[in-house]
């Protein structure tokens, strides 16, 4: 007998063995199979000095004390990802190789394909410029900011920002974020025209042509008029197609030139650095400066959408020759950015060759140029070369960034078709299959659910029936809708627009509002004639983020106790009441809308929000993970239908927990052929086996057929504050996808 001490490194540990040698090879492997979970089969033992291998016929006694043990299963794994990667690494090679080669085709085919440069490009170019020089004009900057809510504008940007846990944004992180909100504001203001409403009686009308222009259109640059005939009445309506934005913020009505146009002078009323792009195949949008991100941001106000420079050639398959962006400050042809497929471009740009067209770029740039001082040229000519170096990284680049992008959504349909922009799929979106991880900063709902237990146990302390009680929460709801109306920055309220009765009423219930005000950040002070003045007692844009939820849950609340059978102590629970709600901890989806329909949606608290699973047919899931892997109990969750259509609701689905960070699962509940009765229903679903401590849980969406899941939100209920998962089967460990 020879007793031995093995060091055995497995992974990221180091494990120390007494063995006898005289038990053999195969009983070492089932004693490491115990430190290590490999099974003896699946074991390969190696010395550490790289070249010794262990093997039944090994000597025990002589062999190196350093081993290292490798699954062979996972060597496999490996050695087939290796060996995927170097054939992956080949392919990006050769396809490198093969865009290289159709790129110099193409460039060769342009030398007799294209026209010698006879000026008809650049005069092609040359009114464009002269049209964003208006949007230096302060009279038109000034027209626009006249028409825009800007307070609403910075309260939900602030909001936006604060929803993912940022607080105290920099100056360019606000006003990115400004800038997204003003591209959504702006996709609701502005109209978009298939054909104009009768100017006489209101109806349909269609097109007969095209009429002169007069003079008061031709001084907002209309040199184009469309006639339009009513089909109920005689009346004939025109609609000038204004160049001028100072006009266009008038009629806030158009297609794609007029959206651009006048979308470009709001982003320079702002003060952002922008440009018009102008798409030879047919379509105009805008790109903005982001400071934040450090480049030039697509944005197209017609479909709302920003940063998707792909949206075109991927989504609606356009085939795309030539895209110029002119400023103020010079044009340059970004083509680069919208296109991964650069030498099918080539081919289609025959219009110009390629050294033509940089000499008509580079003219018309330092026309606009003349007369800058040498700092500002200095700064703009570093700025279009390292533009140049992006626009060359991202032509070749391997990232996916171009999966699930729609077609078209702006226009008739009709006309969407004929124009072949569509897409392929009409049900994909602008999210992507799946969501980062992201952070639910939500405290303040569970702060303002746990605030109404001190209000309702004094309303029953004071035996108010519950029509008295209802009323008092009236009042209350009428408070915060004063405090919400109120200017976000200096929000406040005075409670004294009430009677006298109310108003005693009020002061005998305030200190129960004192948690619920509390929550929103608000104080009260009682002055010296009685009047109770509310004002706010910390940051303005937490309770921008609060005062939504709390009138959302007292509409609930009030909702709940009209259907009580008696208003008493034992009324006190759910759903009357729901206490120690989850918050604070990790979302993650299977996918999700964006912006509007991420899944931290599902847990803001807001009725008006929603996470949202576009591909929910295929089978969706959510998951919560609260922060230091707490092992607590679930007593009941909450679902709540949305704001669109019962095809969309969730219908059956399991919840599990784990007691293992998602290893085993242990049935909660299950839930089959549920049913929303209307848009906006909560309904609350209690545990039935209790007792089960966890730090994971999951619900499985069980229906796969034509419906998606579309959550207003969810929100879970725990004796203690908890971790929750909604997942789909076949999805990694929870514990592998949220790191605590």
């Amino acid at each position: 007998m020879v007793a031995r001490s093995f060091q055995v490194h497995h992974k990221d540990s180091t494990f120390s063995v007494d063995y006898d040698t005289d038990d053999g090879l195969e009983v070492f492997k089932f004693q490491l199979f115990s430190l290590t979970s490999v099974p003896p089969d699946e074991q390969k033992l190696i010395g550490f000095d790289g070249d010794s291998v262990v093997s039944d016929d090994s000597d025990l006694v002589s062999i190196i004390e350093k081993l290292r043990l490798v699954s062979i299963s996972e060597e496999q794994q490996q050695q087939e990802e290796s060996t995927a990667q170097n054939d992956e690494l080949l392919k990006s090679d050769e396809e490198l190789a093969r865009m290289l080669q159709a790129e110099e085709e193409a460039l060769l085919f342009q030398q007799y394909a294209a026209h010698e440069d006879d000026g008809k490009f650049e005069q092609q170019l040359r009114p464009y410029v002269s049209q964003v020089l208006m949007y230096e004009d302060t009279v038109r900057q000034e027209a626009a900011r006249k028409t825009v809510p800007i307070e609403e504008l910075e309260e939900k940007a602030l909001v936006s920002l604060a929803k993912e846990g940022n607080l105290t944004p920099s100056k360019n992180e606000q006003d990115h974020a400004f800038l997204l909100q003003l591209l959504f504001w702006f996709k609701q203001s502005f109209s978009w025209v298939n054909s104009p409403a009768c100017d006489s009686c209101g109806n349909n009308t269609v097109n007969i042509g095209m009429a002169t222009a007069i003079p008061s259109e031709i001084r907002y640059g209309a040199s184009r008029v469309e006639t339009y005939r009513c089909n109920i009445c005689p009346t004939v309506t025109r609609f000038p197609r204004y160049n001028d934005p100072l006009k266009l913020v008038e009629t806030r009505r158009g297609r794609c030139g007029e959206w651009a146009n006048c979308f470009t002078l709001y982003c320079r009323a702002f003060g952002y650095e922008s440009r018009l792009i102008l798409d030879f195949t047919d379509h105009v949008w805008t790109e903005c400066f982001s400071q934040s991100l450090g480049r030039w941001m697509h944005l197209d106000p017609c479909e709302a959408v920003y940063d998707k420079p792909l949206l075109y050639e991927s989504g609606w398959n356009k085939k795309l020759n030539y895209i110029i962006a002119i400023a103020k400050d010079g044009v340059c042809d970004v083509t680069k950015r919208y296109t991964r497929k650069w030498h099918e471009v080539l081919s289609r740009r025959n219009i110009i060759t390629e050294p033509a067209l940089s000499a008509v770029l580079a003219n018309i740039t330092k026309d606009c140029r003349r007369g800058f001082t040498s700092q500002v040229l200095s700064v703009l000519e570093e700025r279009d070369e390292k533009e140049r170096q992006e626009l060359e990284r991202g032509l070749h680049s391997t990232d996916n960034d171009s999966s699930s992008l729609p077609g078209r959504r702006s226009g008739d349909k009709e006309w969407r078709k004929s124009r072949l922009e569509c897409g392929s799929d009409e049900s994909c979106s602008l999210s992507g299959s799946s969501c980062p991880v992201r952070s639910c900063f939500d405290e303040h709902v569970t702060k303002i659910h746990n605030a109404f237990l001190p209000i309702l146990s004094k309303l029953v302390e004071e035996e108010f029936p519950k029509s008295r009680a209802v009323e008092v929460l009236e009042i209350l709801k009428g408070i915060l809708m004063d405090l919400k109306k109120s200017p976000f920055k200096t929000r406040r309220a005075t409670i004294d627009s009430v009677s006298n009765i109310n108003q005693s009423l009020v002061h005998q219930l305030l200190p129960s509002f004192t948690e619920l005000l509390n929550a929103l950040s608000m104080s009260v002070m009682v002055d010296g004639d009685g009047k109770v003045n509310i004002s706010l007692a910390g940051s303005a844009v937490k309770t921008s983020l609060a005062l939504p939820v709390a009138l959302d849950a007292l509409d609930d609340t009030i909702n709940n106790l009209n259907n009580c059978d008696n208003f008493v102590e034992k009324s006190l629970c759910l759903p009357l009441l729901k206490l120690n709600r989850i918050h604070s901890g990790s979302v993650l989806a299977s996918g999700e809308e964006i912006p509007f329909g991420i899944a931290t949606s599902a847990f803001d608290g807001i009725r008006k929000s929603k996470w949202e699973e576009p591909n929910g047919a295929r089978g969706c899931w959510i998951m919560y993970k609260v922060s230091e892997n707490q092992m607590h109990e679930l007593v009941a969750y909450e679902l709540m239908s949305a704001n669109d259509v019962p095809e969309r609701d969730p219908m059956d689905w399991v919840v599990e927990g784990s007691n293992d960070e998602g290893s085993s699962w242990h049935l909660l509940d299950k839930q089959t052929s549920q049913v929303f009765d209307s848009r906006f229903q909560r309904k609350t679903f209690q545990i039935a086996s209790q007792g089960f401590l966890a730090n994971a849980f999951r619900s499985e969406s069980l229906h796969l057929d034509t419906r998606f899941q579309c959550v207003a939100f969810i929100f879970l209920l725990m004796k203690l504050d908890a971790a929750v998962s909604f997942v789909s089967s076949g999805c990694k460990s929870l514990s592998s996808l949220l790191k605590a």
